[in-house]
């Protein structure tokens, strides 16, 4: 859905991803940083896609470490490399 390069979003709500789901945990089965995949939706905040809610499950130890209610609220940056999104927290 996102063009590749830089885009400023908003979290508007974060979620441990049940371990319970293989699929969540990915290709090795390894569940990512010390609380897990964490599921982050984010609201667009400018250009031609805002508004638009987007979702992105990570493993990324920077996030998944934090509690995913500290997360709410926070700006952060989505960069999306040959249709890849990478979530940046930016608080």
């Amino acid at each position: 859905m996102l063009q590749d390069g830089a885009h400023d979003a908003v979290i508007i709500d974060a979620e441990e991803v049940d371990l319970g789901d293989e699929a969540a945990a990915g290709p090795e089965g390894g569940t990512g940083g010390a609380g897990g995949p964490v599921r982050v939706e984010l609201a667009i905040a400018g250009g031609p896609h805002k508004g638009a809610v987007v979702t992105i499950t990570t493993t990324d130890a920077a996030i998944t470490r934090r509690d995913p209610l500290d997360l709410l609220g926070l700006p952060a940056t989505i960069t999306v490399s040959d249709g890849q999104p990478a979530l940046v927290i930016d608080g």
